[in-house]
């Protein structure tokens, strides 16, 4: 995978300073918007290097001292955005009961593409969900080493499902790919990333925050659990509107495989796995609080931009030009 384009200042920073070797030199460190654009892709770039990495980029970077300063920099900002946002407090049961509320009508992103999406709006959906589907359930795996017990065993349960239960065609990472090809798109790793804005990335940035830091182990906890429980109700949504547009049966097929397992996962990750982290762990109870309240606070950040992106008449992409010359070969 080759590096992405630089968006400002600091992804340009990243993106120079990766193009060379580590030679122990301070990497300077500006300002930046903690949601913007130049900031979540100079975060996405630098935790890339502990996921799939880049063609031609030293392997020494993962871990340079100097450029591990400069993403707790960034992090830094980010985090504390997070923190700034959201309510806080220690209410984790109505933080959960919020989670299980359907509201009638709806007027999330599933909602519109069930009822009046078009096909033009599913392929930008999917190519936004691209950034986290490619590496899904990667960033939860960082908290395993981080549990015990009952907390851990309960958790491993739920990835081992998300990896395809020791089955690599039923990865929920390959099904997307899968989903991808259905849809007539690439299936290449991180293949829309420099089409993809900020609102996506920085999702996809906070669970690999939550997944490096056992700090907040709580945090990840937290967002996993909101993922799970929100995702069941989304993807029959979802499906149903994939079947409203004729769509091919494997972009169909990987909503339905989240509708039955995620309905599991939810009573799993609200029973085992935070119960018992915080039979262990109670002082943690705030950190999977803002775990949840984080993941909310970006999905809508996300479901916003999607929606009166569409609801103008335009294209939510970054690069509609290459997205359309892309998509027409």
């Amino acid at each position: 995978m080759k590096l992405p384009s630089p968006r400002g200042p600091l992804s340009e920073t990243v993106v120079a300073t990766l193009g060379g070797e580590p030679d122990g030199q301070p990497i300077p460190f500006t300002a930046a918007d903690p949601y913007g654009e130049d900031l979540t892709i100079a975060l996405h770039t630098l935790y890339e290097l502990h996921y799939c990495g880049f063609d031609g980029v030293h392997p020494a970077w993962e871990w340079d001292p100097e450029l591990l300063k400069f993403r707790a920099q960034a992090e830094i900002v980010f985090l504390a955005a997070l923190r700034s946002d959201v309510d806080g407090g220690d209410d984790l049961d109505a933080a959960l009961d919020a989670l299980l509320v359907e509201h009638v009508p709806g007027s999330g992103v599933s909602h519109h593409l069930r009822d009046n999406g078009n096909w033009d709006e599913m392929r930008e959906y999917f190519a936004h969900r691209s950034v986290y589907h490619h590496k899904e359930a990667d960033p939860h795996a960082w908290v395993i080493p981080r549990l015990r017990g009952r907390a851990k065993a309960a958790l491993v349960a739920v990835e081992f499902d998300e990896f395809g239960g020791g089955r690599a065609d039923r990865m929920h990472s390959r099904l997307y790919a899968d989903l991808l090809q259905g849809a007539g798109m690439s299936a290449d790793y991180l293949h829309y990333l420099d089409d993809v804005p900020a609102p996506a990335i920085a999702i996809v940035n906070m669970m690999s925050l939550f997944g490096l830091h056992r700090s907040l182990r709580g945090a990840l906890v937290g967002h996993f659990a909101a993922a799970e429980i929100t995702t069941a109700p989304s993807a029959q949504r979802m499906a149903q509107a994939l079947e409203r547009l004729n769509a091919d049966p494997r972009c169909v097929e990987f909503f339905t495989e989240h509708i039955e397992a995620d309905a599991v996962h939810e009573q799993i990750m609200r029973r085992d796995v935070i119960g018992s982290l915080l039979e262990q762990e109670p002082e943690l109870r705030a950190d999977v609080v803002f775990g949840i309240q984080a993941t909310e606070l970006l999905e809508a950040r996300l479901a916003d931009h999607l929606l009166s992106s569409w609801a103008a008449g335009e294209s939510s992409l970054r690069t509609r030009l290459r997205w359309l010359v892309s998509q027409n070969g």
